[in-house]
């Protein structure tokens, strides 16, 4: 029988890169074993669920370059593949239950339970529902219906049976039912439980694996003993270690960015992304970390997943994601740069896209700039001496170096009647300056850096001059902020000098 696995987000919220990892393990392990990846919406928490969350959710799979064989978007013949349309049916697998024997309605009010709860609590005991409406006779049950109350149904739990299960990575794994309680499989508004909706579902569309986190581990019995109750054959299941933050408390938002919206607005690559949470609990083997996706397809086992949490560590991240941005194209890093150059003021233009003498400045320039940040949206800070120039930043830094002001105005002389200036123009005119000025060195390239480029580190010199020059030729409505040349540069700090 050919795999089929299943992702199944509740729209409620951003993607957590928890379950962004759940996804990917599913689609490795369908993808490398020839199955099919199912995509699956639970949206029965009417209150909760937003198109808006689906549509985000949806955007952030095919973001991370993972597709599915079946879902809401593309069907398949298993479908509707959001719960809110599959109501019909789990009100039909309830009456199959209910016919036999297997639950019954429950009156208990939110209050009674709650006093239980802290009655169990308070003796020490784990709380479970204490079972006083099983007894109820069925005429009784059913006239309260009739009358009006509303009653949820509770799946009635075998007492004194362990329920066993090989679990693919942690192995047997068993439970005893004295510990679980009479469950709730639909809630007295008609709404289904989380526990019953999914059993139904993953029968309905043949899911031969279930990979989810290891805080559904606890839901695994109750869901077998539904699976046997409904005559259904019940999946394999593998449990996933948790994503914890460098405290080792579960990942959340005091740790930083938890969601790939937020990943992906802070300019890291998908495939970076997608590298390293493979990485957070399985390995290829050989020491090897940067593994392009179809190669994870191929190579993934559910037997080489670990047990053990997971740390997410952001500067991993943010090393893994300068490999995939130096090796990326250019061109597509500096497609994907735009927006950031769009926020900072780099860019006059707000389109989606740099036009075409923007897109081929942008492409030469960026080497300046990947070889020495760990994300997309640090590519203006890097290129700021480029469209951000201010002579009065540039000469206050001037005024701070030994015999700045003489190498500046040496320099602005010696360029004052060259055109834009090259590696080697740029070489020989701080050569001038030498011969003028006796500085040498760092005396000597020092002020003349922060007389171009207004700070007082950055890319080479060789670099930074030509890129000013080739800047400041651009055309009038190239997208991008005037550039200001070299010449105009050294003057107008120069100027500041002779006041």
């Amino acid at each position: 029988m050919a795999i089929r696995v299943r992702f199944a987000p509740s729209p409620t919220g951003q993607l957590h890169v928890g379950n962004v990892r759940t996804a990917l393990f599913n689609w490795l392990l369908a993808r490398g074993q020839g199955g099919a990846a199912i995509l699956r919406i639970e949206d029965t928490d009417a209150e909760r669920s937003t198109q808006a969350s689906e549509q985000a959710i949806i955007g952030d799979l095919a973001w991370l370059g993972l597709d599915f064989d079946e879902g809401p978007l593309n069907g398949g013949a298993y479908g509707p593949y959001r719960q809110s349309q599959r109501l019909d049916r789990y009100t039909d697998a309830a009456r199959t239950l209910q016919a036999r024997g297997h639950v019954y309605p429950c009156f208990c009010t939110t209050a009674m339970l709650a006093a239980e709860r802290e009655a169990a609590l308070a003796a020490g005991q784990p709380p479970k529902y204490s079972g006083r409406c099983r007894t109820l006779n069925a005429d009784e049950a059913a006239r309260r219906v009739a009358a009006g109350e509303t009653a949820a149904l509770r799946f009635s739990v075998p007492g004194g049976r362990d329920v066993t299960f090989e679990d693919l990575v942690r192995g047997k794994v068993t439970f005893n039912t004295d510990t679980i309680g009479d469950f709730v499989i639909v809630r007295s508004g008609g709404v289904p439980a989380y526990n019953f909706a999914v059993v139904v579902d993953d029968a309905a569309m043949a899911i031969t694996h279930v990979v989810r986190g290891e805080d559904h581990i606890s839901n695994t019995p109750r869901q077998l003993l539904m699976y046997e109750a409904l005559g259904s054959p019940p999946p394999l299941f593998a449990h996933l270690s948790m994503v914890l933050g460098p405290d080792h408390a579960t990942l959340s938002k005091r740790h930083g960015a938890t969601s790939v919206a937020e990943f992906r607005e802070r300019g890291y690559l998908a495939e970076a992304l997608v590298n390293y949470l493979a990485l957070l609990g399985w390995s290829p083997g050989d020491n090897q970390e940067i593994v392009p996706l179809a190669d994870m397809a191929t190579r993934f086992r559910l037997e080489d997943v670990g047990h053990s949490a997971a740390v997410f560590d952001t500067d991993k991240l943010a090393w893994m994601n300068r490999h995939y941005m130096k090796e990326a194209p250019a061109e597509r890093i500096a497609r994907e740069a735009w927006r950031y150059m769009v926020r900072t003021g780099h860019a006059t233009s707000t389109t989606r896209r740099p036009g075409p003498d923007a897109l081929a400045y942008l492409v030469a320039v960026l080497p300046m700039a990947v070889a020495s940040v760990d994300r997309l949206e640090e590519i203006p800070e890097r290129l700021a001496f480029l469209f951000a120039w201010q002579p009065e930043t540039a000469a206050a830094l001037v005024r701070e170096e030994a015999g700045g002001p003489d190498a500046v105005r040496a320099f602005a002389d010696a360029v004052a009647n060259l055109g834009p200036l090259d590696r080697d123009a740029f070489r020989a005119a701080a050569g001038v300056v030498r011969d003028r000025t006796g500085l040498k060195g760092k005396a000597l390239f020092h002020p003349i850096r922060v007389a171009l480029t207004a700070a007082a580190s950055g890319p080479e010199l060789d670099l930074a001059v030509p890129a000013i020059d080739r800047g400041a030729l651009l055309p009038p409505g190239s997208g991008l902020r005037e550039v200001v040349s070299c010449r105009e540069r050294s003057a107008r700090v120069a100027a500041c000098f002779s006041i």
